[in-house]
């Protein structure tokens, strides 16, 4: 299991986000958390499979309807116990 630090830029903010990620990292099995940061960004890490974390990046970019992602930083994060995904 590896895990990965993510930082989400635009509007990602009172659109729905977080619980976006929230759900699609449940469906792909993915333990970890997501929060809302001061800046306006939505920060994560998220940890599981290579296959899982590739998806849940992708994911990141399309965002929900009415989010607009302009970037999307990743980095290797240290590793959390096995559990589930939740929002901070």
């Amino acid at each position: 299991m590896s895990c990965k630090h993510f930082q989400v830029s635009g509007r990602v903010q009172g659109v729905g986000f977080r619980w976006m990620v929230r759900d699609a990292a449940t469906r792909l099995g993915l333990s970890g958390w997501v929060r809302n940061r001061p800046d306006g960004d939505v920060e994560l890490v998220a940890c599981g499979d290579a296959t899982s974390l590739a998806a849940l990046e992708a994911a990141l970019w399309q965002g929900p309807p009415a989010a607009r992602v302009d970037q999307v930083i990743s980095g290797a994060a240290q590793g959390l116990a096995a559990g589930e995904f939740v929002i901070r």
